[in-house]
């Protein structure tokens, strides 16, 4: 029986090759033959714009992403907070369609609601904070009018001032809240969630309302070995692709 595929929060890099050809193995190997692929956000550990295409590297992941699709399994992205800025432009290069975040999806008769899942870490608040600042639309304008040069020094002035406040927080405010989890339930009527970003990997139990449902929090691409998650119409189940 095939299956629908999800992974998230890669942060493919140069700096990271052995992630980037374990991606592209596991696009060649096992996405292909999937029923869909959903990549729910953080697939690049950062994304200035959709004229880095340019980049060779940037350039090949698309390439690898539109072999999938062009072998007649649906591509779906959803983006994160690393990647929030793909557009159109890598949308057609690498062949998926851009999903709202949130987005609800009748997964084998199950309603699934799929998300990044950092707007549901409500307990840290300068993360949200700063969320709200960049989704502006003037803010967007404003940095992707500067040169690509440019874009790249403040993305990564940003990851580093990102990971300073990481080491100053608690580790519970980092993950999503359980209020905000139960009213993402309740608001769109599933009885599944799965997303990423809090690199927590497990499978939730929720019972909200008398009703039991389940939320799958999806795997990173780092260290020695990486994640996804597959799901038919028996249910989901974590699997493991080894780094190269």
């Amino acid at each position: 029986m095939t299956a629908t595929l999800f992974i998230a929060d890669l942060h493919l890099t140069p700096e990271r090759p052995g992630a980037a050809a374990s991606f592209r193995s596991f696009l060649e190997q096992r996405a292909v033959h999937a029923d869909a692929l959903y990549l729910l956000g953080d697939l690049f550990e950062a994304w200035v714009g959709d004229d880095d295409l340019a980049s060779p590297f940037n350039a090949v992941i698309a390439v690898a992403l539109k072999q999938v699709s062009d072998a007649g399994v649906p591509v779906y992205f959803l983006p994160g907070n690393r990647d929030f800025l793909v557009g159109p432009g890598l949308a057609r290069a690498a062949g998926f369609s851009l999903l709202q975040d949130p987005t609800c999806v009748d997964l084998y008769g199950t309603p699934t609601l799929l998300a990044h899942g950092d707007t549901w870490c409500t307990d840290d608040a300068p993360y949200q904070a700063f969320r709200a600042q960049v989704r502006e639309p003037a803010w967007r304008a404003t940095f992707l009018d500067r040169s690509l040069a440019e874009r790249h020094a403040i993305a990564a002035a940003l990851r580093e001032r990102s990971e300073q406040a990481k080491a100053d927080k608690r580790p519970d405010i980092m993950d999503v809240n359980p209020v905000a989890v139960a009213e993402a339930f309740r608001h769109h009527g599933v009885s599944r969630i799965i997303h990423g970003h809090t690199h927590r990997p497990a499978r939730h139990e929720h019972l909200i309302d008398d009703r039991s449902r389940e939320r799958w929090v999806l795997p990173d691409w780092y260290d020695t070995s990486a994640g996804y998650l597959a799901c038919d119409a028996t249910g989901c189940r974590a699997e493991v692709w080894s780094i190269l």
